[in-house]
């Protein structure tokens, strides 16, 4: 019984979860540390609120993600669909990617991250599953591109950047499921 234990704490720290939650509160502590030394970052609890939900949440959903499937095509697929999702929430909430963050244009690329949440729990977060949400939120992505263009923005740019990390997942779970 004390070696299971033993083993299980033992597990609790791998080299790997250190860097990941190390890396994570340093994000998080960075704009605390920067505020003392310039006006130029003036963060409020708001956004350390914000920032620890959604890194937290982020670093919680790949633990989930490692545990669910041993595969590194699955949780490489998992880590690059919630990078992906994570940085157009922050990007869209910090400066907009239309005109700035208060333009209500910008809340169509919130469905995005949404939608592929939708998908994966559809999805049971299998595999197969989840390469189908993932091409689903790369079709949701150009739709919501075209969308803009018809009222007269322009985020052809920035879209196809965010769809090649949901096809790049998209693919790497298809692989996930073509290897199990």
């Amino acid at each position: 019984m004390n070696k299971t234990i033993s083993h299980r704490r033992g597990a609790l720290l791998t080299p790997a979860r250190i860097v990941g939650w190390g890396t994570i509160v340093t994000l998080i502590l960075l704009p605390a540390v920067a505020m003392q030394f310039t006006t130029e970052v003036n963060w409020t609890m708001a956004d350390f609120t914000f920032a620890t939900v959604m890194l937290g949440g982020v670093g919680l959903a790949f633990e989930m993600a490692v545990r669910a499937n041993g595969s590194w095509a699955y949780r490489g697929g998992a880590a690059l669909a919630l990078v992906a999702g994570l940085l157009l929430l922050w990007v869209d909430a910090a400066v907009g990617i239309v005109g700035n963050e208060s333009d209500d244009m910008n809340l169509w690329f919130d469905l995005i991250p949404l939608l592929a949440l939708f998908g994966a729990t559809g999805a049971r977060f299998r595999s197969g599953g989840m390469a189908t949400a993932m091409f689903a939120t790369a079709i949701a992505q150009v739709l919501v591109a075209i969308i803009l263009q018809l009222t007269g923005h322009f985020t052809w740019v920035f879209t196809s950047v965010w769809l090649g990390a949901w096809l790049l997942s998209a693919w790497l779970f298809r692989k996930s499921a073509r290897d199990a």
